[in-house]
């Protein structure tokens, strides 16, 4: 019988069936779909990751200014500019400099008691701190040093805040 087989076979030639190239295709198919659908999400959580830092970094700043003006916050929209034009490297008076970039690419804007309503705004509250029950994230403090920053998230509708007591 295996002569027979030897004999058969002979003349055919060895291959993939249809049905091997069609399962084949339709995994590869399965991975690449997978692969499209979960990229965005990771590169929006990428962004958003890049937009926490930034923020981390503004606070810093905001530490640094409290320093240099023996522990007051800016209570007003032009000491929020004063901040922004020295200690952020700001081009105006709520643009932040070159080294405050949004991860799209513009640069970061300071809004004075404003909940940021676009992605690249930052709200700076002062004399407040984050609460997550609030309308805006923050809540009022009596303490003259307390700030609190917000920004919005691509992943998210709520901002997110940023107080000096985190």
């Amino acid at each position: 019988m295996n002569k027979q087989y030897k004999q058969l076979m002979k003349g055919q030639s060895r291959g993939f069936t249809i049905i091997e190239v069609v399962l084949v295709l339709a995994i590869a198919g399965l991975i690449f779909l997978m692969v499209f659908i979960a990229l965005p999400a990771l590169q929006r959580g990428q962004r958003d990751a890049q937009r926490k830092e930034d923020l981390s970094r503004v606070s810093v700043q905001m530490t640094n200014y409290l320093s240099s003006t023996r522990g007051s916050v800016p209570t007003s929209a032009d000491g929020l500019a004063n901040f922004v034009r020295g200690f952020l490297k700001g081009t105006d008076n709520q643009t932040a400099g070159d080294e405050y970039t949004d991860p799209n690419g513009n640069p970061y804007t300071v809004r004075f008691s404003q909940a940021p309503t676009d992605i690249g705004q930052v709200g700076y509250y002062p004399k407040s701190n984050c609460d997550i029950s609030a309308d805006e994230g923050v809540k009022t403090s009596n303490a003259a040093r307390d700030f609190a920053l917000t920004i919005k998230l691509e992943s998210q509708n709520a901002p997110y805040c940023l107080d000096n007591k985190s």
